[in-house]
């Protein structure tokens, strides 16, 4: 089963073992974060990956909206 979030991001199986991923390629949503927090601007992540400036959008809004549901618990 293939997850959908957005146009731009998907999660199968089949594919890095499910890890959320830009549709199309094999470039997992964390390695665009890891790479922005980094200092790697947009431009070069674009030419790096071969990226389009909404698909790296599309990363950073999956991993907010993947933070805004991740539940915390006090230990």
């Amino acid at each position: 089963m293939v997850a959908l979030f957005g146009n731009e991001v998907v999660a199968d199986p089949a594919i890095l073992g499910g890890k959320p991923v830009i549709k199309g390629t094999r470039i997992p949503v964390v390695l665009v974060v890891d790479e922005l927090s980094a200092g790697t601007s947009q431009e070069e992540i674009m030419q790096e990956y071969d990226l389009t400036r909404e698909q790296i959008q599309a990363a950073l809004r999956y991993a907010s909206a993947a933070l805004r549901e991740e539940i915390v618990i006090p230990v």
